[in-house]
């Protein structure tokens, strides 16, 4: 049976719109990272999600460190600017497609995470087809380019990115993908339309509450007006998740801002990019 691919409202806007031109923008801003090796066993990143031309250079830092993993399937949390109904949502379809392939949706650990958020939260998973939304989709391409192999995809969107659903989510995405081989990656932009002094300072303290794996910490930085992430809700639920499958340290790859790709430095939207990871065992 043909895959039912969601169509993708951003290719060639957010992102090149051929293979060649994905590929080569994509390898680009990969080679132009650093890879700091991690000593330890990755469990998911956090990267950005503007069009690849802003956040891409950042983006790459957390991607470039995936290279040679081979995860069944990756998780990719996002936070959701549209406005439809529910607090979770997932995607209707069976596949995503970017110009470099399509990816399958991971069905059968989708519903057993649906179920599991149902049963221990109360929360419903709402599905949604031809949505509009980006900041998920935004991160496929990194993930064909430096992924050893084919993955599943278990994409989750959240329009309410409260404490108590962002925890709810982690949990049973954690429960989900407890006996799989997989990977956690967490979508979220920093702070926007601040002068780029300002932002680098809201920005600096959300980052170092990723960096002490505290994501009831990184929600609670807009509760005390002092540092905002769009998916903040995204970036805790990756957390917990992270956390639950065994992981205990976290590490701030890369910071920039929009203007230091665009000059203008009067209102700027951050970028961050980190990993998640289970430190090794001495031995």
């Amino acid at each position: 049976m043909p895959a039912d691919v969601r169509p993708s409202p951003i290719s060639g806007t957010w992102y090149p719109g051929t293979a060649e031109g994905l590929i080569q923008s994509v390898d680009r801003h990969l080679e132009q990272a650093a890879a700091s090796p991690i000593l330890g066993t990755i469990i998911g990143v956090i990267a950005p999600h503007a069009g690849h031309v802003y956040s891409g250079p950042v983006a790459a830092h957390a991607f470039r460190l995936l290279r040679g993993l081979q995860p069944r399937v990756v998780a990719v949390v996002s936070p959701l600017h549209m406005p439809y109904r529910g607090e979770v949502l997932t995607t209707g379809h069976t596949a995503y497609a970017t110009p470099l392939g399509q990816i399958p949706v991971e069905e059968a650990l989708l519903s057993k995470f649906e179920r599991h958020l149902k049963e221990t939260a109360g929360l419903r998973v709402g599905r949604v087809r031809d949505d509009q939304e980006h900041s998920l989709e935004i991160e496929l391409p990194f993930l064909q380019r430096t992924l050893a192999g084919p993955f599943c995809l278990l994409p989750v969107m959240l329009r309410d990115q409260s404490a108590v659903v962002a925890e709810a989510v982690g949990h049973s995405l954690a429960a989900a993908l407890q006996d799989e081989a997989a990977l956690l990656v967490g979508s979220s932009d920093l702070s926007h339309f601040y002068p780029d002094s300002i932002a680098r300072k809201l920005d600096a303290v959300v980052l170092g509450r990723i960096e002490a794996f505290d994501p009831a910490g990184v929600l609670a930085a807009e509760d005390e007006g002092v540092g905002f992430a769009c998916g903040r809700g995204a970036v805790a639920a990756v957390m917990w998740a992270a956390r639950d499958l065994g992981a205990d340290d976290a590490r701030v790859l890369r910071h920039a801002t929009s203007g230091d790709v665009t000059g203008d430095f009067n209102s700027v939207v951050g970028y961050g990019a980190a990993v998640i990871f289970r430190m090794s065992q001495p031995g």
